[in-house]
């Protein structure tokens, strides 16, 4: 496992230990089996966005402290550089870069997203988490599974869906693709 995930994973037991809450209340809250919870905070398992999502909305604290340790620090504007985001990747299936990282109480969560090409054969990871989902593909193409739903996306394209709904996306004609994540 990534030390990303590792170190992730010991914030998140710590949040619910501090607070405490089994791990029983916390899985059936976010309506995750007790087994896959367990994976969660052991680092065994990739933790999807929308759980830490979850997790940052519940214990009142910045995705930032979840992924990095510290608390976001600016308050008036933060600038990212090109290609200076705080890179997480917790998953094969999806590179993040968290655009906003360092501004305090965010009202949204900004990420570049990078998919790479998967393999035909290879099954897709759903997730689902509370709120709203804004995508804009800034380059390649993407399908995009939503509940029973499906919707191709080209460069340019953009899409609003509620997040609560079971998704997930592929990169289309093998090539990688990029988008802007904006999480509500």
């Amino acid at each position: 496992m990534l030390p990303d995930i590792i170190n992730i994973a010991k914030r998140i037991k710590e949040l619910r230990d501090i607070n405490g809450i089994s791990l029983e209340t916390l899985s059936k809250e976010f309506q995750v089996s007790i087994e896959e919870y367990k994976k969660y905070e052991s680092g065994e398992s990739d933790i999807p966005i929308g759980f830490l999502f979850q997790i940052a909305g519940k214990f009142n604290v910045d995705m930032t402290a979840l992924l990095t340790g510290e608390e976001p620090k600016l308050k008036i504007f933060s600038v990212v550089r090109k290609n200076r985001g705080l890179s997480t990747d917790r998953r094969k299936e999806y590179k993040y870069q968290d655009l906003a990282y360092n501004f305090i109480d965010k009202k949204a969560e900004v990420f570049l997203v990078t998919v790479d090409p998967k393999s035909e054969d290879t099954p897709l990871s759903f997730y689902s988490h509370d709120g709203q989902e804004y995508n804009y593909v800034i380059s390649g193409s993407l399908k995009v599974f939503i509940g029973p739903y499906n919707v191709t996306l080209e460069e340019g394209d953009s899409l609003f869906f509620n997040s609560g709904y079971k998704h997930a996306m592929i990169s289309l004609n093998n090539q990688q693709a990029r988008f802007l994540a904006v999480i509500l």
